[in-house]
């Protein structure tokens, strides 16, 4: 594939990203009848470990998460970068409560060793999770997450040279496994900070 397509692959992704990430936070404020975020929900995935795991296993931590997947070429290394930052900034108190968790969107290529490769670059307490094409497209149901394959013209269905376009933000779950609050793309780290710290010690 040429650079030049390559760009234009890209100029589009950003296009479409930016009508689905206004979508995507309008469907975060939408509510259920308790008043609480429809985000979030049951999940059977794998870990880098090779561990099968549910939302069981990490109660009693509030998690942060991101869907995203390991051959982006941008948004998600930005991101996980300002997780892992937001991470080491924190009140050792309150980080010790919070577990960085990687979701990917890309389970084709995503394998557990890639996944396993790939999320030690962004903190090593950052827990990666992949699975079937099955179990992936329900965890990002729950979790209200937009995401579709961006097939290079001219390219066939089954290439392996292509991008994800998806929505970016970070959730921010309780001990329970229920949406607290998301930060849009583009949250410095220390507004993250910020606003993790203030939710932990809100809600105990």
């Amino acid at each position: 594939m040429s650079k030049k397509t390559l760009l234009a692959i890209l100029g589009i992704a950003l296009v479409l990203g930016i009508g689905l990430t206004y979508r995507l936070m309008m469907m975060g404020t939408e509510t259920n009848s308790s008043g609480t975020a429809s985000i979030g929900g049951p999940f059977t995935l794998v870990n880098q470990d090779g561990e099968t795991v549910t939302q069981d296993d990490f109660k009693g931590k509030y998690m942060l998460t991101y869907f995203g997947y390991t051959f982006c070429p941008d948004v998600c290394p930005t991101e996980l970068q300002v997780m892992g930052t937001a991470l080491d900034m924190m009140p050792q108190d309150i980080a010790d409560e919070i577990t960085p968790v990687f979701f990917t969107v890309d389970p084709e290529r995503d394998t557990v060793e890639a996944v396993a490769e790939y999320v030690p670059y962004f903190h090593d307490r950052m827990v990666g999770l992949t699975g079937t094409v099955e179990q992936t497209t329900a965890a990002a149901k729950a979790f209200r997450v937009y995401y579709a394959k961006a097939i290079p013209e001219g390219e066939p269905e089954d290439t392996d040279t292509y991008l994800m376009d998806h929505s970016s933000f970070v959730y921010l779950m309780d001990r329970e496994g229920k949406f607290v609050r998301h930060f849009n793309y583009g949250t410095s780290p220390e507004d993250m900070v910020k606003g993790v710290t203030e939710a932990v010690k809100n809600n105990g």
